[in-house]
């Protein structure tokens, strides 16, 4: 019998790059995902299916063994956090850093810092490490306005080439992390379908 296995792509920005990437070893859906509305596609490898997801959803698909591997941002792994998965390659695509900003001409504040931010967990572990305490407020997007209309202090996000921060009065003060696409691998799923699992994985690493 031959082994299926289900490839977790993340939808938006990374798509493009990640079709890219599988084309280099020669793989490809059947159907354009970035045309079509459909969410699971088959490829011309008939042991192989992909589907789309949003990056956080990713992660969790590949938590639980719905999908065998996924392709997801460092950053949504930083707040995931899951022992349930491998991370045995990164994609090298999807390059950016996880900052720290504020308005360019921020007056001192005297109390404890409010930080407007949709990587929660990541910004709590970051100002704990250096003993502050910090106020952390969620958002969803928009994060630049937060400074600007007084709702926090400092931002904590995404930056690629900081053309937004600058459009908005914000600079980068403090870089986090570097973030780049990472494979992740269903711990049981490598266990399971390890032949099929690590074909796949080599042929990917062989780009690097």
């Amino acid at each position: 019998m031959e082994t299926k296995i289900l490839l977790a792509l993340s939808k938006g920005r990374l798509l493009q790059e990640e079709l890219d990437l599988l084309g280099q070893i020669n793989i490809y859906p059947i159907e354009d995902p970035l045309r079509s509305r459909k969410l699971v596609f088959e490829t011309n490898r008939k042991e192989l299916s992909v589907i789309v997801l949003r990056g956080s959803d990713v992660a969790t698909y590949v938590q639980y063994g719905i999908a065998d591997l996924g392709m997801v941002g460092k950053d949504i792994l930083l707040e995931h956090e899951s022992d349930s998965y491998y991370e045995p390659l990164d994609l090298g695509i999807g390059k950016c850093r996880l900052m720290v900003a504020g308005l360019k001409n921020e007056t001192e504040s005297s109390g404890r810092l409010r930080i407007a931010t949709k990587f929660t967990n990541t910004s709590r572990r970051y100002f704990a490490a250096k003993g502050q305490q910090v106020d952390i407020i969620k958002l969803y997007g928009a994060m630049e306005l937060a400074p600007v209309m007084g709702l926090a202090h400092r931002i904590v996000d995404i930056v690629q080439t900081g053309a937004t921060l600058t459009a908005n009065g914000l600079i980068p003060l403090e870089e986090i992390t570097r973030i780049s696409t990472k494979l992740i691998v269903n711990e049981s799923s490598y266990k399971t379908k390890f032949t099929a699992m690590k074909l796949f994985i080599d042929d990917l690493g062989s780009l690097a």
